[in-house]
């Protein structure tokens, strides 16, 4: 057992230093430690002051240069997409500043976007997925052309959805054919439709523009902490393939890069990236204003992937698309198709 002297010696010393360190602290330390707390808290006031002036420095360089680009669009954009009909889809609810953004440059572009359909949680939730195969069913006898044989569900309702979008009546190319129409009455109706629709769509868009906003490409990852893999965002990259598949041209408008977000996910398979098209921080005006260039250069042939991250063109390439051809096809009582007149 410890013996009850050590207690007492043990006391003593904690008392005495206290008592020492009172007394140093109080007489001739008392305006050394002062002065050197003083000088160290206006250091820290100091690099407070200059870091705060560094930040409202870039500030202000980053608002300039984004009404740089603002200003610059209408020339940077003219022409680029002349008559062309853009469908956008968004993997999830898109802010209203990024949709009015992406719309204003768009019509710039010349182009004009002919709806927004957003995918719902019923597109990828696990638990409908049941419900999701059920409904496949219905889909498939519209669909022209039809995904290979054994394509997985999640290819055959992005064949569904795009061309439900695009399809347009040979006879009216500025509408939408019957079997589009039913495929986009079964994607948007129901208990627990697949897509929701900001207002009917009518006619068919040439090309299609995905938009996430990172939020909604990792919402069926399988925890709030891990970053989503290629699998769990099948759902998502098999939109976007099909996007590019059944249009004229693809493009996917991402947030910023990181890892799981569809872009990053993309460049990391040699298939993908060499297939779909990507633009990151499109929520920026610089992404906004590359989201049109880079759709252009796809229906064009180029493939590429735009912005300021590893692995990305900082501009897509200049190009010069030539004009849309929207003749009717009439159908000869022979059943054999043959142009008619312009419309």
């Amino acid at each position: 057992m410890i013996d009850f002297r050590y207690h007492v010696v043990s006391l003593i010393s904690v008392f005495l230093a206290l008592a020492v360190g009172i007394a140093l602290g109080a007489g001739p330390l008392k305006e050394t430690i002062g002065d050197t707390l003083t000088g160290q808290v206006q250091q820290l006031r100091t690099e407070k002051d200059t870091l705060r002036s560094q930040l409202d420095d870039a500030n202000s360089d980053l608002s300039d240069t984004q009404s740089y680009v603002e200003a610059a669009s209408p020339q940077l954009l003219a022409g680029s997409l002349t008559d062309r009909r853009v469908v956008v889809i968004e993997l999830g609810d898109l802010k209203g500043a990024e949709r009015k953004g992406l719309a204003e440059h768009f019509k710039q572009a010349g182009a004009s976007i002919t709806g927004y359909a957003t995918l719902t949680d019923a597109w990828s939730d696990p638990d409908q997925r049941s419900f999701r195969q059920a409904l496949v069913g219905n889909l498939t006898q519209f669909l022209a052309p039809a995904p290979a044989t054994g394509a997985d569900l999640e290819t055959e309702l992005a064949a569904a959805l795009v061309q439900g979008l695009t399809g347009a009546d040979k006879a009216a190319p500025d509408k939408l054919s019957q079997d589009a129409s039913y495929l986009m009455e079964i994607l948007t109706t129901g208990d627990s439709p697949l897509v929701t629709l900001a207002d009917p769509i009518t006619v068919p868009a040439d090309a299609v523009v995905v938009v996430s906003a990172n939020e909604a490409a990792t919402a069926t990852a399988p925890s709030p902490t891990a970053p989503p893999t290629a699998e769990d965002l099948a759902p998502e990259l098999s939109v976007i393939s099909a996007a590019q598949q059944y249009s004229t041209g693809a493009v996917l408008a991402d947030g910023a890069r990181g890892e799981g977000t569809l872009t990053d996910t993309i460049l990391a398979d040699d298939d993908l990236s060499a297939a779909l098209t990507t633009v990151s921080d499109a929520q920026d005006v610089a992404g906004q204003v590359n989201v049109p260039l880079a759709l252009a250069a796809r229906i064009a042939g180029t493939n590429g992937h735009y912005g300021f991250g590893d692995d990305e063109t900082t501009i897509p390439p200049a190009v010069q698309l030539a004009p849309v051809d929207r003749t009717p096809v009439a159908a000869q009582p022979s059943g054999e198709p043959t142009k008619g007149s312009a419309g």
